[in-house]
């Protein structure tokens, strides 16, 4: 353990009215972010500028990312950025039979420390991480496919944003019960009986992050500051194709942790080599008691079943519906629609898929619409929104990997393309994989048709469902909420009956709903310390970003009685 550079009242008086703005901002829902989102905002008081940061990252290719954790048996990389570049990275491959017990070596310290020590040492960790974000921001887009700007939003403050998030439920949940208390009950004309009762919030053990591609940081941070922030140690297992922007928290983990006079090694990485698959093996080790997941539902199905010494919090697939009814802003609503579908390839777990329309048409203020008008101006927004190849690069970013382009290509077999996808040029990367949005025209009353819209296609596929009436979108909302889940519910309508109907179902089914969207806040994106990620109500996934939930049952509260 290194000598500490950093005592736990210098943490506290630097973070704790950072701590208290969180906690107050998750009370009121309002919006808040204390880091910063224009890239002009770094520079100056330790952090990397754009130049900087670009410098750093460009410093990290083709060398070893040594985190000096013990275990180390080998090294290993391999990843290769959707933009064509071949990082050249390599890391510590880890004997895990040597890391996990030196990993639990400095949980007691950890543990002793209380929620307010571990929740400073966290936001300490997320400071220093945010005066990167430019560096980090690269390594997110060349792993996940982003463009710069979003891997620069969404990979820096918004993640960052997420983990304070985490560390503020978590101190709030370890800290409503108090330390200590004298407890006495009268006996009548006999003495009181009298004991001193001690609480202590203690870890599961060693917590287990299975990171995800598309986001790495945005998704990984939740878990992994809620399991260090209640005490927990974390091994963190990248994907192997968005390895860099993990191993850098982890990285810069260890650096905090040592430095506080805590043991480095509560924080590990495991990265694997190529076809190794070390999750599931990870997964039901008995020293993990606790994993966080994101990505697929098979692997998330196989988790849950079979990690059953760990406490398992799973984001997997869903299939997310926007019903179309009627509108007083047409235009609004065609734009908001043509950016959510475009945004990131629909490379997001957020993304809308299936839009349910009347056959007969919706009600707008510029008289009614027939379906196939709609599905048509709706594919003409999109047109004009990426019309311009360097705008719609900068929306659309990179295709992340073979299968969602694959699917992009199956598409058109699977109905009436209404909008098809085309092959953007990225004249600074020419190897990238761009493609725009492909929407396909479905009839909600066919059997084949069915088989498509009620399974998630990911990526920037989208299906224009033709349903007999608003009562018929309401149901076919619900049902495929509650067996295929979604992450997120769209609605555009004028009417307080069809409002309350999706509402309703909203609510029975545990789907979050945005309603009437046409400026500039879209279905697919979440503010943190406002708005919930995903319920953990239905089958896409079984927790939050975040609430109390997400965090409470990541430690135990033990208690020690004694007479006074």
């Amino acid at each position: 353990m290194a000598a500490a550079a950093l005592t736990a009242h210098e943490l506290i008086a630097k973070h704790r009215p950072t701590l208290d703005q969180a906690l107050e901002a998750m009370r009121t829902r309002a919006y808040w972010s204390p880091h910063p989102e224009h890239p002009k905002a770094y520079g100056e008081n330790g952090s990397l500028s754009l130049a900087e940061g670009k410098a750093a990252f460009d410093a990290l290719l083709g060398n070893r990312l040594d985190l000096g954790q013990p275990g180390t048996d080998d090294w290993v990389g391999g990843e290769v950025s959707p933009y064509g570049i071949e990082l050249g990275v390599t890391y510590p491959h880890a004997d895990v039979d040597a890391l996990l017990p030196a990993m639990r070596l400095g949980q007691r310290a950890w543990r002793d420390a209380g929620a307010e020590t571990r929740a400073v040492v966290c936001l300490e960790i997320l400071k220093r991480i945010s005066d990167r974000t430019h560096e980090f921001a690269h390594a997110v887009m060349h792993t996940s496919g982003q463009a710069f700007m979003m891997a620069f939003q969404a990979g820096g403050p918004h993640a960052q944003d997420r983990g304070l998030e985490a560390v503020a439920y978590a101190y709030v949940e370890q800290v409503r019960t108090p330390d200590t208390a004298e407890w006495t009950k009268p006996q009548g004309k006999r003495e009181p009986l009298a004991l001193t009762k001690q609480f202590t919030p203690v870890p599961r053990g060693v917590a287990l992050l299975i990171g995800c591609n598309t986001f790495p940081t945005w998704n990984g941070y939740p878990g992994l500051f809620a399991s260090l922030a209640t005490g927990n140690a974390v091994l963190v297992k990248p994907h192997p194709r968005a390895v860099l922007p993990l191993a850098l928290t982890v990285q810069v983990a260890r650096e905090v942790l040592a430095e506080a006079g805590f043991d480095a090694n509560l924080v590990a990485l495991a990265a694997e080599r190529p076809g190794e698959g070390i999750a599931k093996t990870l997964a039901t080790r008995p020293e993990i008691r606790i994993i966080d997941y994101t990505g697929s539902t098979e692997f998330g199905d196989w988790l849950e079943t079979n990690a059953r010494q760990a406490q398992v919090y799973t984001e997997k697939a869903g299939v997310n519906t926007v019903i179309v009814e009627s509108t007083d802003d047409y235009r609004g609503m065609l734009s908001n629609l043509a950016f959510s579908l475009s945004l990131y390839s629909g490379q997001m777990c957020t993304t809308p898929q299936n839009l349910l329309v009347p056959r007969a048409g919706i009600r707008t203020e510029q008289g009614p619409k027939s379906y196939d008008e709609l599905v048509a101006d709706l594919a003409r927004a999109v047109d004009g929104l990426l019309g311009d190849d360097a705008r719609a690069n900068g929306l659309l970013g990179a295709i992340v990997n073979p299968d969602v382009k694959a699917r992009i290509e199956a598409a058109a077999g699977l109905g009436e393309v209404a909008l098809a996808s085309r092959e953007i040029a990225n004249p600074e990367f020419p190897d990238a994989v761009v493609r725009t949005p492909v929407i396909v025209k479905l009839d909600g009353g066919k059997p084949d048709d069915q088989a498509a819209y009620m399974s998630e296609c990911f990526g920037p596929v989208s299906f224009a469902v033709a349903v007999d009436s608003a009562a018929d979108a309401v149901e076919l909302l619900r049902r495929t909420v509650r067996e295929k889940g979604a992450m997120t519910v769209g609605a555009y309508t004028t009417s307080e009956d069809v409002e309350e109907a999706v509402r309703e179902a909203c609510l029975d089914e545990a789907a979050q709903l945005s309603l009437n969207l046409t400026g500039g806040v879209y279905v697919n994106q979440t503010a943190a310390f406002s708005d919930f990620h995903g319920s953990g109500g239905n089958p896409a996934a079984n927790a939050a970003l975040c609430d109390g939930a997400f965090v409470a049952n990541r430690f135990r509260v033990v208690e020690i009685r004694s007479e006074a």
